[in-house]
Order: structure tokens, then sequence, then C-alpha cells
């Protein structure tokens, strides 16, 4: 009982040690989940400032390229004027040793200068407009370029098919030819099979023969199989006797047993010794008996001294190990706890990621279609950054204007960036309509022909929201069902001002 108590207070304390173990592990892995969030939101942070400061910095690289554009268009400009002046300086010269014998036609020749003059202000607006036109057809070479790209692309796949398709026909006449031969192959064969027909009928006639005298030994084999049925009856009978012979004694052996196991209770009966102590005191047998019955009595005054038994000792040990295998339930139904808690939270985890890929699939779609109505053309794309968990990923927002190539969001114009921003929170509102919805000024820097088609899609998300807009452009208060103002006529007094729109 000592030593299972021992056992008892030494399992506690393992106990106890283990749950602070416990206890500082999941500590530890809090402080580095912890640790690990921080990181990753500064990794983050530190990947939208890199991406911010590229675009910068590209944006700064076209800038100082179209600077330096400009400038080289401005040197030319101004090396045409100079020309010019030269002209106007040698002509004014010849004019000047002219003027005196020209005075009768200065009258005609300064209406022909202002004329002229007019000339030259239309020439220079025409040269405005080819200039736009230059630009325009610029943009339109680009487009073309690319359609010529893309057309050269289609010729070098459909040259390849032509090739694979050249190919397959050389094959096809190939297995042609391998297929005459096989036909003559095949003829080959069916003659051979009609020989070998005729030369099977043969064996056959030839088993047959060879039947009739399976059969003749076949009954040989039977008259001597009744005979080894006969022997075998007679070894069974034989082996029915010994059995019988077994029980007999296996009985006899279970009743010895019986009286060994008597002996034995009566040995820890009567002296509280096993066998195999009585056999260690066995060398005491050349002693008398009166001295043995002595020896008996002092050894039995010898235990009597040794006190009373503790008969509570039983129902202490059930009491400790009761305690025991009720803390040992409790641990095992707390990791068995642990194990469920863990599972649902794997359950939730993959739930999540399932549900979160499906709605991000769908709002990718919805996306690209809201972006090409917004945009009058282009495409819109939403991607997760791969290499991270779907449910701790960044969102990367790829947007391509009509006529600009696919840059990432960052690179776009301001106005780029908020109808794109647009785009994203009307692609949310189409898949799950929000009954009301406050909108702050989300338009301001966009131009009027992007509010138009704003407020031209605000109106058809009515249907299932309801709107609100802070706004100073005038396409979306065109497009509202009623205007609230407020005004301040009287400094410190605020004065309500609404307009139904439908009514007017």
């Amino acid at each position: 009982l000592e030593e299972l108590e021992q056992s008892c207070r030494s399992a506690h304390k393992t106990v106890g040690l283990a749950n602070q173990a416990v206890a500082m592990v999941e500590e530890k892995m809090e402080n580095l989940a912890q640790l690990l969030n921080r990181i990753r939101t500064e990794q983050k942070v530190l990947e939208v400032d890199l991406a911010s400061e590229s675009a910068k910095l590209k944006a700064a690289k076209e800038k100082a390229a179209e600077v330096l554009k400009g400038y080289d268009d401005l040197m030319f400009e101004t090396r045409m004027i100079s020309e010019q002046v030269g002209d106007i300086k040698r002509n004014q010269q010849t004019l000047e040793a002219q003027v005196t014998e020209l005075e009768s036609r200065r009258t005609v020749l300064e209406k022909g200068i202002v004329k002229s003059n007019k000339e030259l202000e239309k020439e220079q607006a025409k040269q405005e407009k080819y200039s736009k036109r230059v630009a325009e057809l610029n943009v339109d070479f680009a487009n073309l370029s690319q359609k010529d790209t893309f057309l050269l692309e289609n010729l070098l796949r459909i040259g390849k098919e032509l090739e694979k398709l050249d190919q397959e026909e050389a094959l096809l006449r190939t297995n042609l030819k391998s297929t005459k031969v096989s036909v003559e192959d095949k003829r080959a064969q069916i003659e051979e099979v009609k020989v070998q027909i005729v030369e099977q009928k043969v064996h056959v006639e030839a088993l047959d023969r060879e039947i009739e005298n399976k059969v003749t030994l076949r009954d040989a084999a039977n008259a001597n199989q009744k005979k080894y049925i006969d022997e075998r009856e007679a070894i069974s009978e034989t082996i029915n006797q010994l059995d019988k012979e077994v029980y007999r004694l296996d009985h006899q052996k279970e009743r010895l047993e019986e009286q060994m196991d008597a002996q034995v209770q009566y040995l820890w009966t009567e002296y509280e010794i096993t066998p195999s102590d009585a056999q260690k005191l066995w060398h005491v047998e050349d002693q008398e008996l009166p001295f043995m019955k002595k020896m008996m009595t002092s050894l039995k005054t010898q235990i009597k001294e040794l006190g009373p038994v503790n008969v509570n000792a039983i129902e202490e040990y059930k009491e400790v190990s009761q305690r025991y295998y009720f803390m040992k339930d409790q641990h095992e139904d707390l990791l068995k706890a642990e194990e469920s808690l863990v599972k649902i939270i794997e359950e939730l985890d993959e739930g999540m990621r399932r549900q979160f890929a499906e709605k991000f699939a769908d709002i990718q779609r919805e996306f690209d279609k809201v972006f090409k109505e917004l945009f009058g053309g282009g495409k819109g794309t939403l991607e997760l950054v791969s290499g991270e968990d779907v449910l701790e990923a960044g969102i990367q927002i790829i947007a391509q204007p009509p006529g600009k190539k696919l840059v990432n969001m960052m690179q776009m114009s301001g106005g780029e960036k908020a109808l794109t921003a647009i785009s994203i929170l009307f692609a949310i509102q189409n898949l799950k309509p929000s009954p009301f919805c406050l909108l702050d000024e989300i338009e301001a820097a966009l131009d009027d022909a992007n509010v138009a088609r704003f407020a031209e899609y605000l109106k058809k998300l009515q249907k299932n929201s309801q709107f609100i807009t802070i706004t100073h452009r005038r396409g979306t208060m065109l497009a509202a069902d009623r205007l609230y103002g407020i005004t301040m006529q009287e400094k410190g007094v605020s004065t309500l001002v609404s307009v139904n729109m439908t009514d007017e």
C-alpha cells in the first residue's frame, strides 16, 4: 500500500509536470503564432510599399521619357522657327532693297499679307487637327499591331497543325501498306489453321483411344480405393480407443491438480507460506517432531507480536485506486477532447477554405463582368497570392482598361483605381445584395463619362438595395430619385433642402 501511495504521488507529480509542460508549450506556440502574424503583417506592408515604390519609379521613368520626347520636339520646332526667321530676314532685306520700286504696290501687298496671315492661321488649325488625327492613328496602329501579332500567332499555330496533319497522313499511308501486308499474313495463317484442324482431328481420335484405356485404369483404382477405405475404418477404431484412454488420463490429471491446489491452500491458510518457501525449509526434515512443534509455536508468537492487521488498508487502496483511475479517465477525456477540437478546427478550416474558394471564383467572374461594363471594355482579374494559405493569402487586382496594357492596380491613375474599386464593390453587391448602402463620394476622382456610367449602373442595383450617396458630381445627382442639400444662410444655422426628382 505504501508503494502504491508513493506510485500515486509520483503519478500526480508526473501529471502536474506534464500539465505544466503542456501549458508552457501552448504558451510558446501562442507566442510563436503572434510573432508569425506580426511577421506576416509586416511582410504584407512591405510588399505593398514595394509595389507602390515600384509603381512610382515606373511612373517617374515614363514621365522622364515623355519630358525628353517633349524636349526633342521643342528643339526641332525651335530649329524650324530659326530657319523660318532666317528666311524672313532674307526676304525682308530683299524687300527693303525693293521698297522704293514697290512703294506703289504697298497697299496691294499689305492686303496680301493680311490674307496670308489668315491662311497661315487656317493652316495652323489644320496642322493641330492633323496632329490629333496622327495621335489617334498611332493608337489605331498599336491596336492593329496587337491584332497583327495575334494573327501571326494563329498562322504559326495553323502551320503547326498542318504539319501535324501531314505527319498523320504519312502515318496513315504507312499503316495502309502495313495493313495490306498483314492481310496477306492472315490469309497464310488461315491456310495453316486449316492444316492444323486436320491434324487435330487425327489427334482427337488418338485421345479417344487413350480415354478408353484411362477408364479401364480408373476401375482398377476404384477397387484399390475400397481396400484402402476398409483399412482406414480399422485405423479409426484404434484412434477412438486411444482417445478414450487420453480422456481417462486427463480426468486423473485434473483430480491430482485439485489435490495439489488443496495442499497449497492448506499451507497458506495454516502457515501463510508458499510452496516455494516450504521447499526452502525442506532441509529441517532430519529434525524431530517436538522441536518442529516448538519452532512452530515460536513463529506463531512472533506473528502475533507483529500487531493487528490494518483492515482498512483494502478500503484505502480502493479509494486511492478509484481516485487514480478517475483522474486517469479525466486525463484521457481531455486528450480525446483535444483531438476532437483539433479535428473540428481542421474541418472548419477546410470548410472555410472551400467556401472561400467558391465565393472568390464567383466574385472573380462578377468583377470581370462589372469591370467591362463600367470601363466600356477591357478586362479585370482578381488573383490570390500563390504559395500561401487561401484564408491568409493576399489578393492581387490586375486590370486592363480598354486600349491599355494589362497592369497591376497600383500602376493605374487615380480615376482608374477608383473605378476599379467601385467595380469590386458592385461585384460583391451583385452576388449578395445588401438592403441598405451608404456611399461617401466614391466617384470624386472620376471624369464625367465614367461618372455617367457609374450612375447608370447604380440605378440597376436599385432593385435589391437602397442607396444613400454623398456626392458633389452632377452626373450622380441627375441619376438620383431624391436630393438633400444642407445650406447655411445664417452663421451657425443649417437648413435642409430636398428635391424629389421623380415628381419633377
